[in-house]
């Protein structure tokens, strides 16, 4: 026989041992079970992302609520320190009615005049110097505390302009305002009308769709796709932030309603302009420029 058709008679007759497809299957299985805990990572990192917004709000509504509990306490301090210094006046003073109820003495042994100055105190006398120690100590635990509380209402306030307005400055309410953030060139803006439907609309990296639109309350249902994980956002408000994970992104994609109509809803979706790879890419090409150019 050929020498030739030896080697095509030997390519034939080969095939894989049977104990390959036991190993094949199993690194199948691998690969499955990682995609599935990658998916839940990042479905997890998208609740924490959800979680640390409602924790900001909360701490928002905590901060005005203590506002309102300091002026209240202030307004009961200042009632029961003004009461207070009404009853000690009046317990100091002598009562009318006890003159009237007194037995007149008799006429020969009346002396008015000694009667009225002994009823009354003297000017000097030591229980008006201390009920007046009394009310100057009340009147300055009232200013302080006015104080305080009013330094307290300043820096809470103080607090939540920053914070409002470190939330404000980053969302677009209006095209207008949505532009403007575009020509920043810090992030790319893509801007989205959804209907009401159960069909979903790819946006950027993710897919959307909108589940409910309540108009009243300014509210709003959505169900989304990011890397293949399905998620759910229920009663989001109007400028509310929802920020989403994108593992080839190094920064949250955000997205903002910033309106809503009768099962329509309208606004952006930011993302960061470059990608992971992009931006290591960059960096190696710094690296090796600086080096080119640094003095050998």
């Amino acid at each position: 026989m050929h020498p030739e058709d030896n080697r095509a008679a030997g390519r034939q007759g080969f095939s894989f041992p049977e104990p390959i497809w036991p190993i094949v299957s199993a690194i199948l299985v691998v690969i499955a079970v990682v995609g599935v805990v990658y998916g839940f990572h990042v479905s997890r990192q998208a609740r924490e992302l959800a979680a640390s917004q409602q924790a900001l709000s909360s701490t928002l509504g905590q901060m005005q609520q203590q506002m309102r509990d300091l002026a209240g306490r202030m307004t009961a301090l200042s009632a029961a320190q003004q009461q207070a210094a009404a009853a000690a006046i009046e317990r100091a003073r002598p009562s009318p009615a006890a003159e009237v109820a007194a037995p007149p003495a008799p006429p020969a042994r009346r002396r008015p005049a000694v009667r009225q100055a002994t009823a009354r105190p003297a000017p000097d006398d030591p229980r008006w110097k201390k009920m007046e120690s009394r009310l100057s100590e009340q009147n300055e635990k009232i200013a302080s505390t006015e104080r305080q509380v009013e330094q307290t209402r300043e820096e809470l306030e103080g607090r939540l302009g920053s914070t409002k307005d470190e939330l404000s400055t980053s969302i677009g309410r209006t095209h207008a305002e949505v532009l403007a953030l575009q020509k920043r060139g810090e992030r790319d803006y893509h801007e989205f009308s959804l209907a009401k439907s159960k069909d979903f609309r790819r946006v950027g990296p993710v897919s959307l769709s909108l589940r409910k639109a309540d108009t009243k309350h300014k509210r709003y249902d959505l169900e989304l796709i990011v890397e293949d994980v399905k998620l759910q956002k229920k009663n989001v408000n109007l400028y509310e932030p929802v920020y989403l994970t994108v593992s080839e992104l190094p920064q949250p994609v955000e997205l903002v309603v910033n309106q809503v109509d009768k099962n329509q809803v309208k606004g952006y979706l930011s993302l960061p302009k470059y990608k992971k790879s992009e931006l290591t890419a960059d960096a190696a090409a710094r690296g090796k420029l600086s080096q080119a150019e640094s003095p050998r």
